[in-house]
C-alpha cells in the first residue's frame, strides 16, 4: 500500500531540496529518518517534516508499522515564485526571486528492506610504497658525477 504526504509552499528554492531527497529514495523509513537528522541543510529539517507527516498517515490511516516502510519516491517540485525588486544604482531596479517548491514523499510497505552485508576488515598492503621508493631514487636526469663536472668546467673557462 501506497502512503503519501505533500509540503506545499516549502520556502526552499527545488534545486537544494532535491539534494536531500536523492540520499533517502529507497531507503527504510527508519534510516532515511536518521540520515536527515544528522544532514546539516535546512531542506533536511523539511524533508524531514514531510517523512514524519508520511509515517503518521500510515499510522493512522492504514494501521502500517514503521520497521515496514520504505521511502518508494521523494520528489521536489518547483512551486510559485515570490518576485520582488531591490533598488539598484542611478534609479534602476534588480530583480530577486524567492523560489518555493513543493516535497512529495510517497512510502509502500511492498518492497522488501535489505540489509548490507557487513563490510569485512581490509588488510594494509604494501604495494604503491615501493612505486614511491622507485621514484625517489631517480632525482634527476643526470648522474651527480656528471653535473659536478659539468660546473667544473664551465668554471676553468
Amino acid at each position: 500500500m501506497q502512503i503519501k504526504s505533500i509540503y506545499r509552499g516549502a520556502r526552499i528554492s527545488a534545486f537544494k531540496a532535491r539534494e536531500v531527497t536523492r540520499e533517502i529514495q529507497g531507503l527504510p523509513v527508519v534510516a532515511a529518518l536518521d540520515i536527515l537528522a544528522f544532514t546539516p541543510k535546512k531542506a533536511a529539517a523539511l524533508v524531514a517534516k514531510t517523512l514524519k507527516s508520511a509515517v503518521a498517515n500510515a499510522e493512522n490511516n492504514a494501521n502500517l508499522r514503521v520497521e515496514k516502510l520504505v521511502v518508494r519516491e521523494a520528489v521536489v517540485g518547483e512551486g510559485p515564485t515570490f518576485k520582488r525588486f531591490q533598488p539598484k544604482a542611478r534609479g534602476s531596479a534588480g530583480p530577486i526571486r524567492k523560489r518555493t517548491s513543493h516535497i512529495r514523499i510517497v512510502l509502500t510497505d511492498e518492497i522488501e528492506i535489505k540489509t548490507r552485508a557487513p563490510k569485512k576488515s581490509a588488510s594494509k598492503k604494501k604495494g604503491p610504497q615501493s612505486k614511491t621508493r622507485k621514484r625517489a631514487k631517480s632525482g634527476g636526469s643526470k648522474p651527480a658525477s656528471s653535473a659536478a663536472g659539468a660546473d667544473e668546467s664551465s668554471n676553468q673557462e
